[in-house]
């Protein structure tokens, strides 16, 4: 066979430090041809094990199947992680071609006949195979899997399928390529001290440096960023700009032109309830909700509109406290959404007598850096190095090794943390490479895990730290919980490692990773001053602890809208306006005036930027149940390092993945399921 000679080696076989990829000697160009070779090496590899002449087995199907598609897999995750995290005008042609292509390979595995009789044959016969229970929960995944692609579909309706999947797969690239666009060009340039007023150093710093990256050096931008937007709306003094810079905000991806996502919405929509009937399921949001823990509609919205009926209450009384401060000021005006943030931000100040910026010179990147892999090292054994001068996809990206309690190597960690214009917003975990214990083509036995996380902070500048706010400090945990997940995980099969979980589970090893931040000794120990490395003093430690539920009818409401728009999406028919139908839920829920969704619909990337969270924007509260009831399972200890609870918690939660059924692995845990009761302490919220 000949080697194609446009083929770049360092995009399959990776021989970077300790496996990474050699980044450093991969270029843009070299994605497209690479594509074109992993896509017919898989679907020969495919083939081969469909028209296998022997008669199937676990071994020469599904195990081959969960090794088959190396190529395509690494040249995959390489491309998805520029699309993310560094994308430029070549990615993104790239990526509105190679997304519909990739969903019609998948469709064509999915729907292959030859392969799924023999898929199904193992499926009618396994009480008879002999599997353990992870083979078994392997085997249901592939079956299941292939019934949803369209195995079971006579061959016009598998056609239809296969197109619609892959419109859909065009329709969030694009989706995901306006919001960016939206955010990368709208900043607001600001030089008077009348525009600054109210702004804290660490926000000015970072505001400059957004503006230098400009070409507006002097000058400070207010960007689209949550790490600049967000301080911004807090600490302004300007109410006109407040209103101007929020205004942008949400109208991402509702601005008319070309970044316009208003009709992609609506062509997704109508598509996906189209799938959905195709496979037998009365709308979108139950076929979604099958093999999760909720399992139906119903369930989740039973949840989310009990949740919501507490929270506008609190939200509606924080409402009031608000206007009592504009009133006090003198102004005449109502609390609208450009005020929120602002006038909590006084009432926190006057309340617990501390403020975000008072706060903030304690929370330094690199402190809250390290406090994450010393709760990971105190809780579970491992060690995390920095290993310097290793090429990452970009030059900000850092390489960390993870190392057992022996010393052995199990995972390698890659943090992705400042905000850029090639980088799409909000912050995510994945993965390169996932563990596994299988043997592979090349001899190989097993792979550990290579796992990133991607934050968007603002960068400092030169020579300062980067400053976080609590709720940034929190996002880092969170993350770093999913890593966790992938990290630690212990199976034998890929396609359930590590965050191969349901998606209403997935959520759990990240929230619940959240609650160590504001343990006491890791507050105490990580928050220092920036300047005198003073740690906290206890008095404003006790104050952040006090404050924990503080504005949380806001928050709460502002997500919980977000969810419930996106189940009515999923579960209503016929959509021919879908921003009337998102005016018309809100109006009936009755959120307030002042809030908005913390995810407009036009800027939806969980929903509507791919098909990850479409359906399961609720799966994050779902898995605030689950983390407060597990994390009490600590408190209950007395320490909130109980290394005998730390075992259970590695065991059955962080390195199982998917080998069990949800519901068994907490049970296996905590010796039963929780209510939501403890997760409405948790907020403040219970009666």
């Amino acid at each position: 066979m000949t080697v194609d000679a446009s083929l770049n080696p360092a995009l399959t076989n990776w021989t970077g430090h300790e496996g990474l990829p050699r980044f450093e000697a991969i270029n843009d160009e070299n994605f497209a041809p690479a594509f074109v070779a992993a896509f017919a090496s898989h679907e020969a590899e495919i083939e081969a094990i469909a028209n296998n002449p022997e008669p199937p087995s676990f071994d020469n199907t599904v195990v081959a199947l969960e090794i088959a598609g190396d190529e395509l897999s690494r040249v995959s995750a390489l491309f998805w992680t520029k699309t993310g995290a560094h994308t430029n005008e070549v990615i993104q042609a790239l990526e509105r071609d190679i997304a519909p292509k990739m969903s019609r390979h998948y469709s064509k595995v999915g729907t292959n006949p030859a392969l799924f009789s023999r898929i199904d044959t193992l499926w009618e016969t396994r009480a008879a195979l002999g599997l353990d229970l992870e083979a078994t929960r392997v085997l249901e995944r592939h079956w299941k899997g292939f019934v949803k692609s369209g195995a079971k579909l006579d061959k016009p309706e598998q056609e239809r399928l296969a197109t619609i999947n892959e419109t859909l797969a065009g329709l969030g690239a694009k989706f995901g390529q306006n919001v960016l666009a939206d955010e990368k060009n709208w900043a607001l340039m600001l030089a008077s001290e009348e525009e600054l007023a109210g702004l804290p150093d660490f926000l000015k710093d970072a505001m400059a440096e957004a503006a230098r990256d400009r070409g507006e050096d002097g000058k400070y931008a207010v960007t689209l960023s949550r790490s600049i937007i967000e301080p911004f709306l807090t600490f302004s003094e300007n109410r006109e700009l407040r209103e101007q810079a929020f205004r942008a905000w949400t109208a991402r991806g509702e601005n008319g032109g070309e970044t316009d996502n208003r009709d992609i919405i609506a062509e997704t929509l109508s598509l996906r309830a189209e799938k959905a009937k195709l496979l037998g399921y009365p709308n979108y949001a139950a076929l979604k909700l099958d093999d999760t823990m909720a399992k139906t509609p119903e369930a989740v919205n039973g949840l989310l509109l009990h949740v919501w009926e507490k929270a506008v209450a609190r939200a509606r009384e924080e409402e009031a406290e608000l206007a009592k401060l504009i009133a006090a000021e003198g102004r005449n005006h109502d609390v609208m959404p450009w005020d929120w943030r602002h006038y909590a931000e006084k009432q926190r100040a006057e309340k617990f007598s501390f403020s975000e910026s008072e706060l903030k010179p304690y929370l330094q990147l690199e402190k809250i850096i390290d406090a994450c892999f010393d709760v990971a090292h105190r809780l579970f054994g491992i060690t995390a190095t920095e290993k310097s001068g290793i090429a990452a996809y970009h030059p900000d990206v850092r390489v960390f090794e993870i190392r057992d309690a022996s010393g052995k190597l199990v995972a390698l960690f890659l943090g992705d943390y400042f905000a850029r214009s090639s980088k799409r917003s909000g912050a995510w975990m994945s993965s390169f490479q996932s563990q596994h214990k299988l043997k592979l083509r090349n001899g190989a036995v097993g792979e550990i895990p290579i796992v990133y996380n991607v934050c968007n902070f603002a960068k400092p500048a030169d020579g300062k730290p980067a400053l976080l706010s609590i709720d940034d400090a929190r996002t880092l945990f969170h993350e770093f919980g999913h890593a966790l997940h992938g990290m630690l995980s212990n199976v034998t099969y890929p396609s359930v490692s590590g965050t191969g979980v349901s998606r209403d589970f997935v959520e759990l090893p990240s929230q619940l990773y959240e609650h160590w931040l504001t343990v006491p000794e890791i507050l105490r120990k990580y928050a220092v001053h920036y300047r005198t490395s003073e740690p906290m003093p206890q008095a404003l430690l006790d104050k952040v602890l006090a404050a924990r539920t503080f504005n949380s009818g806001f928050a709460t409401v502002e997500f919980t809208a977000s969810a419930l728009v996106d189940m009515t999406y999923h579960t209503a028919e016929n959509i021919s306006d879908p921003m009337a139908l998102e005016a018309a839920t809100l109006e009936k829920i009755g959120l307030p005036n002042a809030i908005v969704m913390r995810h407009r619909s036009p800027h939806f990337l969980h929903v509507f930027s791919g098909d990850g969270y479409s359906a399961g924007y609720y799966s994050y509260m779902w898995s605030e149940v689950l983390d407060a009831d597990a994390f009490a399972a600590f408190e209950e200890t007395g320490d909130p390092f109980d290394p005998a609870m730390a075992a259970k918690l590695k065991g059955h939660i962080y390195s199982i993945g998917g080998a069990i059924d949800p519901e068994d692995a907490y049970r296996a845990f905590r010796g039963k399921l929780p209510s939501p009761e403890a997760m409405l302490a948790k907020k403040g919220l219970a009666a």
